[in-house]
């Protein structure tokens, strides 16, 4: 099953990366393994997480407080956001997905 983000989400995971670089040296690539792990957990079982609206789902990370909110289909994950969950938790649903 193939991963792709929206760009808007492919910036959000930049910025939490740089953030959390700029907090303390390595906890970005700390970050960014804790998303590669939510992203083989939502391939493995796409349907597993807690439904946002009909089409979308948020997989939230475990040391993070960010989830990723996505659309999956048979041949693909999109990931529409990578969401800081203590900030407005409804920005992203504007968001086109095709």
């Amino acid at each position: 099953m193939r991963v792709r983000f929206l760009e808007p989400a492919r910036q959000e995971l930049d910025e939490a990366i740089s953030y959390y670089n700029t907090e303390l040296a390595g906890l970005g690539e700390a970050f960014l393994l804790e998303v590669l792990s939510a992203l083989a957990r939502i391939r493995q079982y796409p349907k597993a997480w807690h439904s946002l609206t009909e089409n979308t789902r948020r997989c939230q990370l475990k040391r993070f407080p960010y989830g990723l909110i996505y659309e999956a289909d048979e041949a693909e994950v999109l990931i529409i956001a990578v969401a800081n969950l203590h900030r407005r938790p409804s920005y992203w649903r504007n968001r086109r997905t095709s």
